[in-house]
C-alpha cells in the first residue's frame, strides 16, 4: 500500500491556487460547483485513509476485537511507520468524525430553531419577523423553503433594495446553497488543508445569488446599493451553512463585482490561462487522491482477507 495511504492527506494542498482564482475569474456558480466537488472529493479521500491506517493501528492494540491475523507483522509491514502513524490515526479519525458530527448537529440545531421561531407566522414563502435587529436569511427545510427577514432590515432599504433582497435570498433556496456550504464546512471538518475551499465557496455562493439577484431586478447597481446597506447594519446568519443576503465576508469586493460588468460564463475554463491551469491541478489532485486512496482500499482489503482465518 505504501505512500498511496498518506497522498490523500496532502494532496488538498493541489487546490489552493484555484480557490482564489475561481472567486476572481470564473462565473459564479461554476466556481462554487467546482470548488465544492473537489471539496468533497479530498475530505472524502483523505477520511478512508485516515480509516485505513486505523485499522493497522487498531490492531496494534491488546483487547481489540479485531482478528488476531490483523496484527500479524506481515500486516503492519504493509502501512510504513505503522508503529507511529498508525495508532496516531486513531485520535485523528476520531477528531474528525467528532468535528464533522458537531457541525451536522449544529447546522440541524439552528434549522429546528429557526423553523420553531416561524411556527405562529402564516405559511409563505417570506417571513418577516417583527425585531429590530436588521438580518435576513434563506431557510430551507421543513414545510417549505422560507426567506427570513427582519422590520429592522426592511425599514433600512428602499423597495428597489427590497425586491433586490427577496431576489438573493430566493436564489440561495432555488440553487440549494446551503448544500454548497454545508459540504465544504464538513470538508474543512475531515482535512484543515480544505479550509481555503470553505472560505472561497462561501464568497462565491454569495456571489452566486448577487447574479441571480441582479438578473431579476434588472440593476446590478441597485443589488451592491442593498448589499452595502444591509453590510453595515446586519449583525449576519445565525449558522454558516445559512446563507445570508450581508453574510460576513468581502462585502466590498461582492460590490466591487456588481458595479463591473457581468462575468461570462464558462463551462470549464482554458488549460493556457492561469484559472485553468489551477482548475486542472486542482482536477488531477482530486483524481490523484481518488486512485490512492483506491489502490490503498483494494490493496488492505486483499491484505486483511489474506490475514483473516477461515
Amino acid at each position: 500500500m505504501g505512500v498511496f495511504a498518506f497522498l490523500p492527506l496532502v494532496l488538498p494542498l493541489t487546490a489552493w491556487p484555484i480557490a482564489r482564482l475561481a472567486e476572481q475569474h470564473l462565473h459564479p456558480r461554476t466556481a462554487t460547483r467546482l470548488l465544492t466537488a473537489v471539496a468533497a472529493v479530498m475530505a472524502a479521500c483523505s477520511t478512508l485513509c485516515l480509516a485505513l491506517v486505523m485499522v493497522v493501528g487498531t490492531a496494534q492494540l491488546p483487547g481489540n476485537p479485531l482478528p488476531d491475523g490483523w496484527s500479524d507483522p506481515e500486516v503492519r509491514a504493509a502501512v510504513p511507520y505503522d508503529e507511529v502513524v498508525g495508532k496516531a490515526a486513531i485520535p485523528a479519525l476520531c477528531a474528525v468524525l467528532a468535528a464533522c458530527a458537531r457541525t451536522l448537529w449544529r447546522h440541524a440545531r439552528v434549522r429546528r430553531r429557526a423553523h420553531r421561531a416561524l411556527a405562529g407566522l402564516p405559511a409563505t414563502g417570506v417571513a418577516v419577523l417583527p425585531d429590530e435587529t436588521p438580518y435576513a436569511y434563506a431557510l430551507p427545510g421543513g414545510r417549505r423553503d422560507r426567506v427570513v427577514v427582519t422590520t429592522g432590515l426592511l425599514e433600512r432599504l428602499r423597495p428597489a433594495e427590497r425586491r433586490a433582497l427577496f431576489a438573493h435570498e430566493r436564489a440561495h433556496l432555488t440553487a440549494g446553497h446551503h448544500r454548497f456550504l454545508l459540504t465544504v464546512q464538513l470538508a474543512a471538518r475531515a482535512n484543515p488543508f480544505l479550509r481555503p475551499l470553505r472560505t472561497a465557496v462561501a464568497y462565491t455562493a454569495e456571489r452566486w445569488a448577487d447574479e441571480e439577484a441582479a438578473r431579476h431586478v434588472g440593476s446590478r447597481r441597485t443589488v451592491a446599493h442593498a448589499i452595502g446597506k444591509a453590510a453595515l447594519v446586519s449583525r449576519g446568519i445565525p449558522a454558516p451553512t445559512l446563507a445570508g443576503f450581508a453574510a460576513p465576508g468581502p462585502v466590498p469586493r461582492r460590490v466591487a463585482a456588481l458595479l463591473g460588468p457581468e462575468p461570462v460564463v464558462r463551462r470549464w475554463p482554458s488549460l493556457f490561462t492561469a484559472v485553468g491551469l489551477a482548475a486542472w491541478c486542482a482536477a488531477a489532485g482530486s483524481a490523484v487522491s481518488a486512485m490512492s486512496s483506491a489502490n490503498a482500499a483494494v490493496t488492505m482489503v486483499l491484505i486483511l482477507h489474506a490475514a483473516t482465518p477461515l
